[in-house]
């Protein structure tokens, strides 16, 4: 069995201990291609999906592998590192149908993902017998389950409009907020936030000013100093950003280096050295959405969370999504409700697939790929505060779920014109 791993000694322990958890299983692997940023300013966010997925494998191989007509298979994660960059996203495609990979994943960048579905409509559409599949778990901008969507794309995160109308149902009834800065990355997400951002504050709260709205280049600047700067002076006393990464956290940590004190309210801000970087100054400033945090009310949550803990128990290594393990769970019930790892077979079962998991349901709309799910806001709160039984990072901060939306509430309509095989 000939697995592809381009890795760090850390990866390759979980990699073996992935291998450990298959070789029971007799039959080849479905083998998933990641295509992430393993490398660079961003490496940081595909290490963690990486860890996200491989647990979320070892679990469907813990219980025997996915059952195919020809017997059980185990799933295996294999990298491919993308560097951040299209064309380097577009070689890793390439690499990895041509070494016989049947799934793609990917997800954090939109700009990728709408490359990767093009590059995949054109290879499934001009070779039939080797099409592949294509698994989004964070590339939310609205367009790829819209205008862009495909048979053979299914994103499991909600997208950007999604995740902004959420932030607004907490947004909306913050009297206090009467000026408001809005930033981004310049790229087609944060361009999709901030087109979203003044849209849905016109709408729902028309008294607000919006005292500044920019763009910055993704993953380039080191000093956020100059931005910070502009921000205080604005007088707003709320910034709304779809900001992830070291973007983020270097925009939050230059905040607090001018002594800004208004509120951030974001996308993904519950994460990746945001709230070690605040510390006290971010307790009630910080309110992010997500379709879980770890603080979710319920002891199927809690259990999900402590077991992921166990198996990572590394601070740093704290960054787990329920989306991506639904994600899973829904491939490997697709696998075994078609009988096959055949894409067109796999995709016609994920894309009525409805899955249960430590509490918590979504299901995939057949008409665009869209995977609908709750969805919840928080704020950051010391640990150990009502609500906040877990930290982040092991930080000292924790967020308290302070919305909780339904996936009825959170769904919105599509544009999409499904073109099926």
């Amino acid at each position: 069995m000939r697995i592809f791993f381009k890795l760090n000694a850390a990866a390759l322990c979980l990699g073996l201990s992935l291998l450990a958890q298959a070789q029971p299983v007799s039959q080849p692997p479905v083998r998933i291609a990641l295509i992430e940023s393993l490398s660079g300013a961003f490496a940081n966010t595909g290490e963690a999906v990486f860890r996200n997925l491989v647990w979320a494998t070892e679990r469907v191989n813990a219980r025997g592998g996915v059952k195919l007509a020809d017997g059980p298979h185990p799933l295996v994660i294999e990298r491919y590192d993308n560097k951040g960059q299209n064309e380097e996203a577009l070689a890793a495609l390439r690499s990895a149908i041509d070494d016989g990979v049947t799934v793609i994943a990917q997800g954090n960048s939109s700009s990728v993902a709408a490359a990767l579905i093009d590059a995949i409509n054109k290879h499934n559409e001009r070779e039939p017998g080797k099409r592949v599949l294509f698994l989004n778990y964070s590339a939310v901008d609205p367009i790829l389950t819209n205008e862009k969507c495909s048979y053979w794309h299914f994103r499991f995160d909600a997208h950007a409009d999604m995740r902004m109308a959420a932030l607004m149902d907490v947004f909306k009834d913050d009297k206090a907020v009467k000026k408001v800065y809005l930033i981004g990355q310049d790229y087609s997400f944060g361009q999709a936030v901030l087109r979203e951002g003044r849209k849905q504050i016109a709408a729902q709260r028309p008294d607000v000013q919006i005292v500044g709205d920019e763009l910055h280049p993704i993953g380039r600047v080191k000093d956020f100093i100059p931005y910070a700067v502009k921000i205080k002076s604005s007088g707003a006393q709320a910034v709304l950003t779809g900001n992830w990464g070291n973007d983020l956290t270097l925009l939050i940590k230059a905040a607090k280096e001018v002594g800004y004190e208004g509120k951030f309210y974001t996308f993904y801000g519950n994460a990746l050295g945001v709230p070690a970087a605040l510390g006290d100054a971010g307790v009630g400033k910080v309110i992010a959405v997500a379709d879980w945090f770890p603080n979710t009310p319920g002891a199927a949550s809690e259990n999900f969370y402590q077991s992921f803990r166990q198996r990572f128990p590394r601070p740093q290594d704290d960054y787990v999504h329920m989306r991506m393990q639904l994600m899973v769970e829904t491939l490997a019930q697709s696998l075994e409700k078609a009988g096959s790892s055949e894409a067109a077979a796999v995709a016609a079962q994920m894309e009525k697939a409805t899955v249960n998991f430590s509490g918590f349901k979504g299901s995939m709309r057949a008409a665009d790929h869209q995977f609908q799910q709750p969805l919840a806001v928080a704020i950051m709160d010391k640990q150990g505060a009502p609500g906040a039984k877990f930290d982040v990072e092991g930080s000292g901060y924790g967020f308290r779920v302070i919305k909780a939306i339904s996936a009825q509430r959170a769904e919105q309509p599509t544009s999409c014109q499904m073109i099926r095989p």
